[in-house]
């Protein structure tokens, strides 16, 4: 069977599941975390969550712990994810989130992942918040205006990369090796050595090439004393 590679989240996150998932990666919400959470889709989620339902304290969280953990994002995928999105609104907070993530050149592209006018965060009375308190200084500029204190801060409720790393492996790996599919494909591998490269590529959401690559590093190193 020809192995056809997926780049879109396996389940959409919804409701518990999301909560589940955004504690597994660190944020501090009242559920179980779920157990190794991807990155990735689990930061789409919350984007969703927030700009499509108006879910302002997800979204304060999610921009909180963009700001401790974005170096270990993986940047590539989390852009195509961000391009296939129809909603014009959460394309414009990524692209907002991009700009402000700036000086990190690996969000370059997804900055142009919306290029329409800008956009309110709020349904109404961004101007007249804006007007009294003036603008989130991290959307400045950028596709979303956003008044001083919609988002505060909630650096308390995500958890350092130290505690983050000792809770999920892949993020572990990814500190690492870099924040790759090859590190993620390395923490399934140490889960699950059994797993074929197909299924490895598809857990990673990588390609079968690099799956293959990994699995036999992998092997080499387990073979060492």
């Amino acid at each position: 069977m020809v192995f056809k590679r997926h780049i879109s989240p396996r389940v959409a996150l919804e409701g518990e599941a999301l909560t589940a998932a955004l504690v597994g990666i660190g944020m501090a919400f009242a559920a179980k975390p779920a157990r190794e959470s991807n990155l990735e889709d689990s930061l789409l989620a919350a984007s969703l969550e927030g700009m499509e339902r108006d879910d302002f304290r997800v979204l304060a969280v999610l921009m909180s712990w963009l700001e401790v953990h974005a170096a270990w994002i993986n940047a590539d995928r989390l852009t195509l994810l961000v391009a296939q999105q129809p909603e014009g609104r959460v394309r414009a907070f990524w692209s907002a989130v991009a700009h402000w993530l700036g000086k990190d050149r690996r969000f370059a592209r997804m900055a142009k992942t919306y290029e329409g006018p800008r956009l309110d965060l709020l349904a109404t009375g961004t101007g007249f918040h804006i007007r009294r308190s003036g603008e989130d200084p991290r959307f400045a500029g950028g596709p979303l205006r956003v008044p001083a204190g919609t988002l505060r801060d909630r650096k308390g409720d995500v958890l350092s990369p130290t505690e983050l790393a000792r809770r999920h492996r892949s993020y572990r790996c990814r500190i690492l090796l870099g924040p790759s599919y090859r590190a993620d494909m390395w923490a399934e591998l140490d889960r699950d050595p059994s797993l074929s490269a197909a299924e490895l590529a598809r857990r990673s959401y990588g390609s079968f090439a690099t799956a293959w690559h990994v699995k036999r590093d992998w092997q080499v190193l387990a073979k060492v004393p």
